[in-house]
């Protein structure tokens, strides 16, 4: 009897008993074991009774009298209905409020028309350029160790802290009549502002961010051994980046995508300054709807918003699959 209990002690402290306790702790941490505490008694299982025990144990954890949480709720919905809900209500209420026939008239007008090819076009470009700026920028901050790495974090946000408005003004003092670069261009006849590329400029400027924003922690977060090792078996910088970084982090490339694209094609203040607000030319939809709803052309103004909505709509769900996709990406599944 006194050999068996030794044996059992020796396999404890061997690598592999210690290995099957750490195991056995793991499994009773995650709540398929005993509890931690060595004298109570173990937990039911969480088939049968056990688990109305464990959600008991749960609502024990909760200090907020069961009234405070109701009450806390209810101002969550509430505020939610009355902020998100009935404003996207409304708008689909008065867009369709003449009917399905006016609604598809009013979309199919020559100016909705040019709005929404506008529209597209600048999100196309911005979103494009965005993401060759947002990966390399992403790429040099995570992977690599420079002077100026702080400032140039700095540069990126900086579009979150400055005005739309005040970005459409700098451009309007860098390329207008009297700008810095104005003479120039009048010379050459150059037409920036009132023109597709000022608006592309202005909407690229207050999107570069999401890009970039979106990859530099999943990047940091990943490291770089997976690179030193592919380069040094041989792969070359593109190979190591196509075959190794880049399928790391497609799904993050894919959120900041869809955030830019959201935002370009919602943008109002900076394009409002650069735009000129020539009709049929460079009014972009957010542009058309200010115009059409100040002209009391309702139902065409709340047709062009409606899209704008279900562009909304569509970015929330595809928002929330990619933020599931990345959380399992980072979270290690035990097999």
């Amino acid at each position: 009897m006194n050999s068996e209990m030794l044996q059992q002690r020796v396999d404890l402290t061997s690598p592999i008993g210690r290995s099957r306790i750490a195991s056995t702790d793991a499994i009773r941490v995650r709540g398929y074991g005993p509890s931690l505490d060595r004298t109570s008694s173990p937990q039911p299982s969480l088939h049968g009774g056990g688990g109305a025990t464990a959600f008991a144990e749960r609502d024990n954890l909760r200090t907020e009298p069961r009234p405070i949480r109701f009450i806390i709720i209810v101002l969550a919905v509430t505020f939610l209905t009355v902020f998100v809900v009935l404003p996207l209500v409304v708008v689909f209420a008065q867009a369709f409020s003449k009917g399905v026939g006016a609604y598809l008239a009013a979309l199919a007008e020559p100016e909705a028309l040019s709005a929404i090819k506008l529209t597209l076009l600048v999100a196309v470009i911005s979103v494009a350029l965005n993401l060759v700026f947002g990966v390399t920028a992403a790429w040099a901050i995570a992977k690599f160790e420079f002077r100026g790495k702080t400032f140039l974090i700095t540069l990126i946000d900086l579009p979150f802290s400055v005005s739309p408005v005040i970005s459409g003004l700098v451009f309007v003092l860098l390329f207008g009549a009297q700008g810095f670069w104005g003479s120039w261009l009048q010379a050459h006849n150059v037409h920036v502002l009132f023109a597709v590329p000022g608006i592309a400029l202005a909407t690229i400027f207050v999107t570069f961010p999401f890009v970039a924003r979106a990859l530099i922690p999943l990047m940091q977060e990943q490291g770089t051994q997976e690179e030193e090792a592919a380069i040094s078996l041989g792969a070359s910088g593109l190979q190591t980046f196509f075959r190794v970084t880049l399928p790391n982090i497609k799904w993050g490339v894919l959120y900041g995508v869809l955030l830019c694209n959201a935002r370009a094609m919602g943008e109002f203040g900076a394009v409002s300054v650069v735009s000129g607000h020539i009709r049929g030319e460079t009014n972009t939809m957010p542009l058309l709807v200010e115009i059409l709803y100040n002209e009391y052309q309702f139902v065409a103004s709340f047709a062009i918003a409606s899209l704008l909505a279900m562009l909304a709509l569509i970015t929330l769900v595809a928002k929330t699959i990619l933020e599931r996709h990345l959380d399992e990406g980072q979270i290690p599944r035990d097999d």
